[in-house]
């Protein structure tokens, strides 16, 4: 995934985009950068590899290696950003959260025509910022430039550009499946994923961009360099999963979301008679915790945390590169209350599952230490399309999906033409699907949220939602 955090300001701003790039924290584990204007130095910029080491500690020098009242950064979870470039359009930093899915469609295309070069980074593959810097270069404005990259990317491209007259530059995607925030103080404004990070700052909400809306920012004023379109399919996950619980999207917060979606799931146990024998109810740390406190809530199943992840040295368990070598940071992050786990039977909810290689070791784990029976339920519906449209999941191809591999081995290729029928839990087939991955998992039982509590829970008009995960609707 990832996320950018801007300010230009008539004061320096150089310690607050520090802590607003720090917020985005959660939402990348590879590279980071900030890039700065001041009128006398111009524009700088920095990048470090952040998989074994905190954005904080990287960057703690920062202050004495650049300075500026206009100022940006990121947390990547792909390619280093932000990039400085030099073009017609002048010199200026460009930063991105999305993915480029046509890359090297678009790559050979600029090639066969510009006699310009990328820079080729290990394997031949090109910097999807630079990519975008390139088309944006194509056109006589930024505003045309954007307009034009967007259009040509297949994917999702949030963009930040910070001009080397200290101005910002600011666009959603198209689509507007990911949320471009704008906060003013009395100095200036702030461009943020996360609307809380500069919040903690001290400035006030202006407003959400909308889809393929570009703005330009000044200390003096906001500025709208092309306006929204209509449609929006903003990303369902940003409140199952990936947003932070302080968040709010569209006028909805994270964590109260996660409430109810618990309550709807508890809802649909409890008028099929599910949980009458459940001891404890519980979160998969850290995302599922609020779903399952919905959970419980809404039951009147005692909420208890079983186990606890400890965090205050462990990386977090999906940076290592290898599966194998990620199971083994989340199986030793795992610290039981074995009080709270022998001879229980235990539900836990967990926000998603996608590849279910972790969750099995979870509850391995409880097995090993005492519990009587583990009972799984999933805050989303089953997933039976890896995203194309973001980069936050590693699944690259729909087989990798434990939906998706128990239907082949249940039916063979003739149960992809059912899918509809297997998310469904009251179908013979998706009755199927759940026995033979709770046999997989050694779950006592599993249950999914619907496509419908997951849409009620978030509250939009489901048409302004992206669901392509779960029904491979476009």
């Amino acid at each position: 995934m990832g996320g950018f955090f801007g300010i230009t300001s008539r004061r320096d701003s150089m310690l607050d985009v520090f802590f607003g790039v720090d917020y985005h924290s959660h939402l990348g584990t590879r590279r980071a950068g900030m890039a700065a204007w001041d009128p006398e130095i111009g524009l700088q910029r920095k990048i470090h590899n952040i998989e074994n080491a905190p954005f904080r500690t990287k960057f703690e020098h920062i202050f004495e290696e650049m300075r500026g009242c206009s100022a940006m950064g990121c947390i990547s979870d792909s390619d280093p950003q932000p990039l400085l470039i030099r073009s017609n359009l002048g010199t200026y930093a460009l930063c991105m959260t999305g993915v480029i899915r046509n890359a090297e469609e678009l790559i050979d295309h600029f090639l066969s025509f510009s006699g310009g070069h990328f820079d080729s980074m290990t394997g031949g593959r090109v910097n999807q910022t630079e990519l975008l810097a390139a088309l944006i270069n194509q056109k006589s404005d930024f505003a045309e430039g954007i307009r034009f990259a967007q259009k040509s990317i297949q994917g999702t491209a949030n963009i930040l550009i910070l001009k080397d007259d200290g101005h910002l530059i600011a666009a959603r995607d198209r689509a507007g499946r990911l949320p471009v925030q704008i906060g003013r103080d009395e100095d200036g404004y702030a461009v943020s994923f996360e609307s809380f990070a500069y919040q903690k700052l001290g400035y006030e909400d202006v407003r959400e961009l909308g889809s393929g809306e570009i703005v330009e920012l000044s200390p003096e004023a906001c500025g709208q360099l092309s306006p929204p379109r209509k449609e929006k399919k903003i990303c369902s996950f940003l409140w199952s999963y990936y947003g932070y619980p302080t968040s709010t999207y569209e006028g909805v917060n994270v964590e109260t979301m996660r409430y109810r979606n618990g309550a709807i799931l508890a809802e649909n146990d409890m008028d099929a008679g599910r949980t009458g024998e459940i001891d404890y109810v519980g979160g998969v740390p850290d995302s599922g915790t609020p779903h399952a406190i919905g959970y419980a809530n809404r039951s009147g199943r005692p909420f208890a945390r079983a186990f606890i992840k400890y965090t205050p040295t462990w990386s977090r368990s999906f940076m290592p590169a290898t599966q194998k070598d990620r199971d083994k940071i989340a199986k030793m992050k795992q610290i039981p209350v074995q009080e709270l786990i022998r001879g229980k039977k235990l539900l836990f909810v967990d926000d998603s599952i996608v590849r279910g290689t972790q969750l099995r070791e979870t509850v391995e784990f409880l097995y090993e230490n005492g519990a009587e029976e583990v009972h799984m339920r999933s805050a989303c519906p089953p997933i039976m399309y890896a995203c194309k449209y973001l980069n936050f999941s590693r699944s690259n191809s729909d087989m990798e999906l434990i939906a998706r591999r128990v239907i082949v081995e249940l039916e063979g290729e003739e149960g992809l033409n059912h899918l509809t029928e297997y998310a469904d839990g009251a179908t013979e087939r998706g009755r199927r699907m759940r026995e033979a991955i709770c046999e997989k998992f050694h779950f006592a039982s599993l249950e999914f949220q619907s496509l419908e509590g997951v849409v009620k829970a978030i509250g939009l008009d489901p048409c302004q939602l992206c669901t392509y995960c779960w029904d491979g609707r476009e």
